[in-house]
């Protein structure tokens, strides 16, 4: 099996990691080739172009970061595979992006599979994300393999393009709002003069508790933020979700509010770094008598 992966950034290069420990031969290809080149010391084909990268894979992995993105490497791809790839539509793009991308790979009669991931950089590395995945059920044994050595598990919503992408916006809404209350405890802490230390003290091991409470809190409270995933890109995935609701009648209040934070730290100069970084939206105030220290 041969797979193209057609984007190697924080997700991409950890899922052309994942795919050369299982033995499959991975072309690789980045817009900005500087970021594809390490990978040839994995095994990797780094490619010049991405129609160069399709051109004899049997699967292609689009992780891009936006429809735009997707769209543009697909017209360009599309024409040079040779083999009838399948195509896996795993960057985060959407309902409509969605659907622009499935219709793209029907006119060139390609194989399309809706599978975006959960997971960030770490479980992209390890191999360990989970494929939220959608489309024809004679294509599952296709995709298998490589999916099996990116992911955990794949969990297969339907047929139906869409249905994957769907269920990827009602998880990154969690996360997202996940992120902005952890934030917002670490800050007000901070403006209390308490420890935030002793916020995850308190939490660890309740109901309420969770292994990503602690990731990210630990990263606000250390003002440390290696990009897992990086907070424009929360701020791009949190515009889909409010254009999801708004289509489904859902209530945006929670979706428009947690946005409102995330700008707030984009403003402030954060949108590269790590969504942990949403802390600095709460952190405008005056810091309450004794509270300096603590702040990351």
């Amino acid at each position: 099996m041969r797979v193209a992966v057609l984007g190697t950034g924080v997700m991409g290069a950890g899922m052309v990691r994942s795919l050369r420990r299982a033995g499959i031969e991975v072309n690789a290809w980045n817009r900005t080739k500087d970021k594809a080149d390490p990978l040839a010391d994995d095994g990797a084909r780094v490619c010049a172009s991405a129609a160069d990268a399709v051109a004899d894979a049997d699967l292609a992995v689009l992780m891009l970061f936006d429809t735009d993105a997707v769209l543009e490497v697909m017209a360009e791809a599309l024409a040079a595979a040779q083999n009838g790839p399948v195509w896996a539509q795993c960057s985060t793009i959407g309902l409509d992006g969605t659907a622009q991308a499935a219709d793209l790979a029907s006119r060139f009669g390609a194989p399309f599979v809706d599978a975006p991931v959960l997971g960030t950089k770490q479980p992209a590395e390890q191999g360990t994300l989970v494929f939220l995945a959608a489309g024809a059920e004679e294509l599952r044994a296709r995709v298998a393999p490589a999916f099996d050595a990116m992911g955990s598990r794949t969990i297969w919503v339907g047929e139906e393009p869409g249905r994957g992408s769907a269920l990827k916006l009602v998880c990154n809404s969690f996360v997202g709002t996940l992120t902005a209350a952890v934030g917002q405890s670490v800050g007000l802490a901070t403006q209390l003069g308490i420890d935030p230390q002793l916020f995850l003290e308190a939490m660890d091991g309740g109901a309420s508790d969770s292994p990503y409470v602690h990731v990210k809190g630990g990263r606000m409270i250390e003002g440390e933020f290696p990009t897992s995933f990086a907070l424009d890109g929360v701020r791009k995935d949190l515009g889909l979700i409010r254009e999801a609701q708004r289509r489904s009648g859902t209530s945006t209040v929670l979706a428009d509010a947690v946005l409102a934070c995330f700008d707030a730290a984009a403003r402030q100069g954060h949108g590269s770094q790590d969504m942990a970084a949403v802390v600095h939206a709460f952190r405008d105030g005056p810091a309450a008598p004794g509270a300096a220290g603590f702040a990351g």
